[in-house]
C-alpha cells in the first residue's frame, strides 16, 4: 500500500531509534492526538453522568448500578461483531464516524438538557448510545496502530496512546467534577467539543489502509467471529489475559459503583473533590505508561504483569479505611488512587503489547474484540452487584468485599504460563511487511 505521507514508515526508518521514527510520523501523530481528545471526551461524560444522576437526580445504589450498566452492555452485545466488521474495515473512517456519531448524542441530550428533560430515563439511553460507538472505536483504535506503525514498535505506540488516555483521566474526571457546579446541559455537552476534536485530527490522516481480507469471498461475520474465539482460546497467554481481565473488570465495575457513593456520601466530598480523586489516577497512569516502556524488557513481561497487579488492585482495599472526619483522608485517597493508576496502567500497557506481538496482522481487530468481550462483558453484572451489595451491606462493607475481589486477577496470571513470559516477546506467524508497516 502506497503511503501518502512523505514521514511515513520508509525501509530506511528501520536504521532510526524507534522512539524518534514514530514521533516523526505525522499520521502517527494525529491518531495519538485524536485518541487523546476523544478519550478526554469519554472520561469526562463518565463522571458527568453518573454524578449528575447521584447529586442532581438523587438516585439511589440501584439506579447507579443500572446507569452504569446500561452504559457497559454494548461491550458484552457488540464487541465480537464489531472486531470482525473492523478487520474488514479502514480503521480511520470507524474511527471518525463514532466520533461524529458521538458528539451528536451528546449535543441532543445538551439540547435535552436546556428544555428540562434530562432525566434518568435520558441518561440511560445516553450512556448505552455512547458505550456503544466507544465499543467501536476502542477497537479500531487498537488495531489502527498495527496498521501505522512497525510491530518493533509497538510498544512505544501503545505507551504513547496509553499516556494519553492517562492525560484524558487526568482531566476528565477533574473536569466533569468542575462541571458539575454548571447547568446540566454544559456539563454533558463538554464531551461533544472534544469529539469533534477528535474527529478533526484522525480524519487527516493520510495514510491509505488496505484492510486484510477485504475480498467478495471474505467468510461470514459468524465464522469470522468464531475463528477469532478459537485463535484467543487456544493461545495460552491470550487464554489467560482474557479470564485475568474478567475477573478484574467484574470486580472493578462492582467496586466503582460502591466507589461512586462511597466519596460523596461516606466521605462526605463535594463533586469537585470526587473529580479531583477521580483524576488522580492520571498523573498515575502517566507514570504507569512511561514505565511499561522499560520495565517489561528489563524484568521480564510476566512479573511485570503479576507484580503491578498485585500492587495496583491492592492498593484499593485501603480505600474503606477512610473516614470524612479524619484531616488525612483527601491526601490518602489521593494516594491511594494514584499507585492504583500508576500500576494498573503498568499492567494495560504490557497486556496490549502482549496481545499484538502474538496476534497475527489480519486476527487483530477479532483478537482485541474477542478479549474485549471476555474481559469487560461481564462488566454490566459488576455495576449491578455493586449497587445491590452497597444497598444490602452498605457502602463501606460492600467496597471492601468487592475490591478484595479484584485479587483475583494477579492470580489467575501467577498460575498461568503469562507469568513466565520473558524480556523479549514471542512473534506472530504472520506479519505485515518490516519496510511499510500499512502494507497488505
Amino acid at each position: 500500500m502506497p503511503s501518502a505521507s512523505s514521514d511515513s514508515s520508509a525501509p530506511s526508518d528501520s536504521h532510526r531509534p524507534v522512539t524518534s521514527s514514530l514521533w516523526r510520523d505525522r499520521d502517527f501523530r494525529r491518531l495519538w492526538a485524536g485518541q487523546t481528545t476523544s478519550q478526554l471526551g469519554e472520561h469526562t461524560a463518565l463522571v458527568v453522568l453518573p454524578l449528575f444522576a447521584v447529586l442532581t437526580l438523587e438516585a439511589d445504589a440501584g439506579e447507579l448500578g443500572v446507569l452504569r450498566a446500561v452504559g457497559q452492555a454494548p461491550i458484552l452485545l457488540l464487541s465480537l461483531f464489531v472486531g470482525a466488521w473492523v478487520d474488514r474495515w479502514r480503521t480511520r473512517t470507524v474511527m471518525v464516524l463514532t466520533d461524529a456519531a458521538r458528539a451528536l448524542a451528546l449535543g441532543a441530550a445538551a439540547v435535552a438538557g436546556l428544555l428540562g428533560g434530562l432525566g434518568l430515563p435520558v441518561l440511560l439511553v445516553l450512556a448505552f448510545v455512547v458505550g456503544a460507538l466507544s465499543v467501536f472505536f476502542d477497537v479500531a483504535y487498537q488495531t489502527s496502530l498495527v496498521r501505522l506503525v512497525r510491530r518493533d514498535q509497538l510498544l512505544g505506540g501503545n505507551s504513547a496512546l496509553e499516556g494519553s488516555r492517562s492525560a484524558a483521566q487526568i482531566g476528565g474526571p477533574a473536569l466533569g467534577g468542575a462541571l458539575m457546579s454548571l447547568p446540566a446541559a454544559i456539563a454533558v455537552a463538554s464531551g461533544a467539543l472534544f469529539f469533534v476534536l477528535s474527529f478533526l485530527s484522525i480524519g487527516r490522516i493520510s495514510r491509505v489502509e488496505s484492510p486484510p481480507e477485504r475480498s467478495e469471498r471474505s467468510p461470514r461475520v459468524g465464522r469470522r467471529i468464531r475463528e477469532g474465539l478459537r485463535f484467543v482460546a487456544r493461545d495460552a497467554s491470550l487464554r489467560t489475559i482474557c479470564l485475568a481481565s474478567a475477573a478484574f473488570q467484574f470486580a472493578l465495575a462492582a467496586t466503582m459503583t460502591a466507589y461512586l457513593l462511597f466519596l460523596p456520601r461516606e466521605l462526605r466530598l463535594s463533586g469537585a473533590m470526587v473529580g479531583l480523586a477521580l483524576a488522580a489516577t492520571g498523573p498515575g497512569a502517566l507514570l504507569g505508561s512511561l514505565l511499561a516502556a522499560r520495565l517489561p524488557g528489563r524484568f521480564g513481561h510476566g512479573a511485570v504483569l503479576v507484580c503491578a497487579a498485585v500492587i495496583g488492585n491492592g492498593a484499593l482495599l485501603c480505600v474503606p479505611a477512610l473516614h470524612g472526619s479524619s484531616p488525612g483522608t483527601v491526601p490518602a485517597l489521593l494516594l491511594i488512587t494514584f499507585v492504583f493508576g500508576t500500576f494498573s496502567q503498568l499492567v494495560n500497557v504490557t497486556v496490549m503489547a502482549v496481545r499484538q506481538a502474538v496476534t497475527p496482522y489480519g486476527m487483530q481487530g477479532r483478537a482485541a474484540a474477542t478479549i474485549t468481550f471476555v474481559g469487560m462483558g461481564l462488566t454490566p453484572l459488576g455495576s449491578l452487584l455493586g449497587g445491590y451489595l452497597a444497598a444490602e451491606w452498605g457502602v463501606r462493607t460492600s467496597l471492601l468485599a468487592t475490591s478484595a475481589g479484584m485479587m483475583l486477577s494477579p492470580a489467575l496470571m501467577a498460575l498461568s504460563p503469562l507469568a513466565r513470559l520473558g524480556r523479549r516477546l514471542p512473534a506472530a506467524t504472520d506479519s505485515p511487511p518490516t519496510g511499510s508497516p500499512g502494507q497488505h
